[in-house]
């Protein structure tokens, strides 16, 4: 009997040991991966580089083209059906082109990381900070442009300062809208997120 229960324990802990880490992005086109196959899109490829690092994950892509914070925030308990290890938010890309408060964007930012935390206390959070173009105005810029980090120190998460660094605004590594990057775009941001992530699994 006493054989029986130690080979039961040690399958258990085999299991727990060879459980993916589960990460959870949570954003809008750039995470779907607009005008690109899903397995294009920068969390699968992320994923795929991690696994090639040694890490043991299991990537859920929950993009929507289109989500705003205060969209985020209405759909993230449905989200939450699933423990979760780390949780990626990309969210306030689509706040700052429609020009939203930015109080209101980084309060929904908030309430988004909070909830997470409730369902999943030992949750890891990556706070991925996104920029707007000149033409919103310099004051409306700069305030949104702090909403990030301002985030990420308030809840002891990970800055990513900004998403597309070395993608935006080069032609060849986004599509026609200039907006979107295209596959190849999309590696550039899997490498440079993959190096944010690996300290943290």
């Amino acid at each position: 009997m006493v054989v029986g229960k130690y080979a039961l324990f040690i399958v258990m802990a085999l299991f727990v040991q060879t459980k993916p880490k589960v990460i959870l992005f949570f954003g809008d086109s750039l995470t779907a991966g607009y005008g690109l196959s899903p397995e294009d899109a920068f969390p699968t490829l992320t994923g795929e580089q991690l696994i090639k690092n040694g890490k043991n994950v299991k990537i859920v892509n929950a993009g929507l083209s289109g989500e705003t914070s205060a969209g985020g925030l209405s759909r993230i308990d449905w989200v939450l059906r699933q423990p979760i290890d780390v949780f990626v938010l990309e969210l306030g890309a689509n706040d700052g082109l429609r020009g939203l408060p930015v109080d209101q964007t980084k309060k929904n930012l908030q309430a988004i990381i909070d909830k997470v935390k409730v369902k999943n206390p030992a949750v890891k959070v990556v706070v991925v900070g996104m920029m707007v173009p000149p033409n919103m105005g310099g004051t409306y810029s700069t305030q949104f442009n702090a909403v990030f980090p301002e985030i990420a120190k308030k809840n002891k998460a990970t800055l990513m300062p900004f998403l597309l660094d070395g993608v935006a605004g080069n032609e060849k590594l986004n599509q026609a809208d200039g907006i979107h990057p295209n596959p190849e775009g999309h590696k550039i941001v899997a490498t440079n997120v993959t190096k944010i992530l690996m300290p943290l699994l």
